[in-house]
């Protein structure tokens, strides 16, 4: 028999945590946080706060019934900290227990880890590559399967048990012109169905959307559409958008050496991730540069602010955070921004009552001050229904428990597995956080 804890992440979207069990043997499939419990964003640290505060908050995974398990490892799909943000704070639980993920993934854990001001986690790290399965009992095995997101070297989580494959989709889209040059492995997959998949775990953010996910490829269109046009009059240029999402960092970099700019990226988190992704080759920064320390934040800022025509600021904030760059600009407190500037949301607003009230205000703020907005630039990194569909024919498996949702998220994913010939019950379970699914 096979067990799929649902520990986290089943009833919402953030602090994502999965586990496997076949024979008493554990494997956890993420670790991570829900940012907006905490009011905060990717320039906070989350490891400043106490775990007994972020699990009132509800802001960490309740990983209370995993504890006295045998897990023998712990896997990340991706770097995004909704999937590994509580490392810092969870790992503890399981000492010694190795960690896996892909190198941007690891070192991105890494820096969570480090960064953790309240615990000692001891847990040895490795990277794996795509295609590499690790033994990690005597039953269990783990493979990274490469697959497109909107941040470098996001994977399937495939643990292989003597009763066949649990896969773990992580968060994905099927990008088959993806400007990083990362494609879907279709043939592993495809491998996989015939070898035979007993359960499923699929992400179910925007299952309901009735259509394909389009490529990361038409948001660089549409950036250059907007920034490139012959009617583009603009002093003071500014834009924003996720800092993890590499591809579209490396496409306004681009436009602005395009457009005779420098880019400039302002903010913690955006020197964190173009950092570590170019050390790996995942990003040029011809033209560009990082800032991070608060010093060093005023100081571009107000040198930009001179001869605002020559650059191109790139800043966080397009959910309207509370200390976030843009939010500081909107009120007035790093920057004059007004009517020469124009901000660029290359970001959706994230679905959930807090974000969207935020992002109001933030939005109402620079309205006040006379400046122009560009909105929805953007693609989302989420599959839509008809690539969840096609995933579900190539891999045909035996069950599937959709994850990463809210309620409705779920049952969204339920009538399509039904549309595919599952019955809710029998095959496919839709269940809560801190709930066990038993495969027999």
């Amino acid at each position: 028999m096979i067990k799929i804890y649902t520990v986290s992440g089943y009833e919402e979207v953030g602090k994502n945590m999965t586990a496997v069990e076949y024979n008493g043997e554990v494997v956890i499939i993420d670790m991570g946080i829900r940012l907006d419990r905490v009011l905060i964003h990717e320039d906070v640290n989350i490891q400043q706060f106490p775990t007994k505060e972020l699990q009132k908050l509800g802001a960490i995974p309740d990983d209370s019934m995993l504890r006295n398990k045998r897990v023998v490892a712990i896997t990340f799909t991706h770097g995004h900290l909704d999937h590994i943000g509580a490392v810092g704070k969870l790992a503890v639980h399981y000492p010694d227990v190795p960690i896996y993920g892909t190198p941007y993934t690891i070192k991105l854990a890494k820096g969570e880890v480090k960064s953790e001001q309240y615990f000692e986690v001891k847990n040895p790290m490795y990277e794996t590559d795509f295609g590499e399965i690790v033994q990690v009992s005597e039953n269990l095995a783990v493979e990274f399967i490469r697959i497109t997101h909107s941040i470098p070297q996001a994977s399937m989580v495939v643990v292989h048990t003597p009763e066949g494959a649990v896969v773990h989709t992580g968060d994905f889209k099927f990008d088959n012109n993806n400007p990083l040059g990362e494609k879907p492995d279709y043939g592993r997959l495809r491998e996989l169905g015939k070898e035979g998949v007993k359960v499923l775990i699929p992400e179910s953010t925007r299952v309901s959307e009735p259509t394909k996910t389009p490529s990361e490829a038409v948001a660089q269109m549409l950036l250059e559409d907007f920034f490139l046009y012959e009617g583009m009059e603009a002093d003071g240029l500014i834009a924003t958008t996720f800092a993890s999402h590499i591809a579209r960092l490396q496409e306004l970099i681009r436009v602005a050496n395009k457009m005779g700019r420098q880019a400039v990226l302002v903010g913690r988190s955006l020197a964190k991730y173009t950092g570590i992704a170019k050390q790996l080759g995942l990003i040029k920064m011809k033209g560009a540069r990082a800032v991070r320390s608060p010093n060093a934040v005023k100081k571009v800022l107000k040198e930009v602010s001179q001869a605002r025509e020559n650059y191109l600021l790139v800043v966080t904030g397009h959910q309207g955070e509370p200390g976030a760059v843009l939010t500081r600009m909107a009120n007035g407190d790093i920057y004059d921004i007004g009517k020469r500037d124009t901000v660029v949301f290359s970001a959706g607003t994230i679905p959930n009552p807090l974000n969207q009230a935020q992002r109001y205000v933030l939005e109402t703020k620079l309205k006040m001050k006379g400046v122009r907005m560009i909105k929805d630039l953007h693609v989302s990194g989420h599959a839509s229904r008809e690539d969840h569909r096609y995933l579900v024919r190539l891999l045909n498996p035996e069950n599937i428990v959709p994850a990463h949702g809210e309620f409705r998220m779920l049952t969204h994913y339920a009538e399509l597995a039904e549309e595919e010939g599952y019955l809710i019950g029998r095959d496919v379970f839709v269940s809560r956080n801190g709930y066990t699914v038993e495969i027999r």
